[in-house]
């Protein structure tokens, strides 16, 4: 059944979850998804988070089930998402992601659904993501837009 609210929205192609420890976080999920490929942490310099720019350090893991990427994030330190969850103890599915053509409509597309930008990067003039909540809502939006 097409989406109705967000025209052309694709199937999802991420679940990322927050973890407390990613290496136990690995080897605790691996049984359920595959080997993961543990990245270097990641340092995202300046990235809009709610209104002000912030750095951030990750510790991701990725593996792909299927169609699907699952995601492990363990916030190290800054300003983002990741580290809001950790800080409440949150840990657990975060978010889902959609790779999108032209961002900037599918935010505002999710604008007129309650959402907002909460974390937004433009990397280069081919990559961007942004993530959107709502209120209420504890689950994450993210759209990439990525050749």
């Amino acid at each position: 059944m097409p989406n109705r609210v967000i025209p052309n929205l694709p199937h999802i192609d991420q679940v990322g979850f927050v973890v407390q420890n990613l290496m136990e976080s690995v080897r605790s999920y691996e049984m359920l998804f595959g080997e993961f490929n543990v990245w270097e942490p990641t340092y995202i310099e300046a990235a809009s988070y709610r209104g002000e720019f912030a750095d951030c350090t990750l510790h991701i893991a990725t593996t792909q089930n299927g169609s699907l990427e699952i995601e492990l994030i363990q916030a190290l330190e800054g300003r983002s998402p990741h580290i809001e969850a950790t800080e409440r103890s949150a840990f657990g599915m975060h978010h889902v992601r959609y790779r999108v053509k032209e961002i900037e409509g599918y935010i505002k597309a999710a604008q007129s659904c309650g959402y907002e930008v909460i974390w937004y990067k433009h990397w280069d003039e081919a990559t961007k993501f942004g993530y959107l909540e709502r209120a209420g809502d504890p689950l994450i939006i993210e759209f990439l837009e990525m050749p």
